[in-house]
């Protein structure tokens, strides 16, 4: 016969060895999902904010953005992806850029927590990709186009000009990209220090492939701009190969 005093303390027992079993799925799911989002930052996705004006209108300061570094493993890149890449070296000039405050940057500080997003954004900049390796870029002809292995491109549907402007540059270049390398502009043209003011600094304004991080797929902030960044591959459908 058991007595009130032992079936107390069964019952004490049981109650310690659910909080125990309780504490340990908590601490499984919570180191399951750890890796998890560490599997997905190193290989899948990653959340970036824009922190200028370079690509407006195309991406606007503020908005939150997800790189795809995945698939372009395979697929690899091309003429007007736009892409995250690592500063190349001395593009940023030691400058740093505040994150996103209010809403955006509690997402922030929540995606950081668990590993998708990038805490430092401020270290990577975001372009289009103009020139792929071998390209031969000229700006500008007749029609105020840049030329990529001599073949013209109709750039407008996503260039950010002055009123009245059709000229894709104010800066004249000439230049064939290395192997191994791109070259890179931001869609507001005026107002981008890309790979036109880096020309004539050491690495010739030209971003290593290695360095980039991937291509932009996604506008997920503010809600007013989410959905799925459009691949402006059409401008350079003409383009030939550069020449051997």
């Amino acid at each position: 016969m058991t007595t009130e005093s032992e079936s107390s303390a069964s019952e004490g027992s049981s109650r310690g060895r659910g909080l125990l079993s309780f504490l340990r799925d908590v601490v499984v799911i919570v180191v399951v999902a750890v890796l998890v989002s560490v599997l997905i930052k190193a290989f899948v996705v990653r959340s970036f904010y824009i922190p200028s004006a370079s690509m407006e209108d195309t991406l606007m300061t503020g908005d939150r953005i997800l790189v795809d570094e995945l698939t372009v493993d395979w697929s690899g890149y091309s003429r007007g992806d736009v892409v995250v890449f690592e500063d190349p070296g001395g593009w940023l000039g030691g400058a740093t850029v505040d994150g996103p405050g209010g809403i955006a940057g509690a997402i922030d500080w929540a995606l950081t927590a668990v590993g998708i997003s990038a805490s430092d954004s401020e270290d990577h900049l975001v372009k289009r990709i103009i020139g792929m390796p071998g390209d031969h870029i000229v700006c500008c002809n007749a029609l105020g186009q840049l030329e990529v292995n001599g073949a013209g491109v109709d750039e407008l549907d996503y260039l950010r000009l002055p009123d009245g402007s059709t000229l894709a540059s104010t800066d004249d270049f000439d230049v064939t990209v290395p192997e191994g390398s791109i070259w890179v502009m931001g869609d507001n043209r005026n107002r981008s220090q890309d790979s036109r003011y880096h020309n004539q600094q050491p690495g010739g304004g030209f971003v290593p492939l290695e360095k980039i991080v991937g291509r932009v797929v996604l506008r997920t902030w503010p809600l007013s701009h989410f959905g799925p960044l459009e691949r402006e591959n059409d401008a350079f459908v003409g383009v030939p190969d550069p020449a051997e």
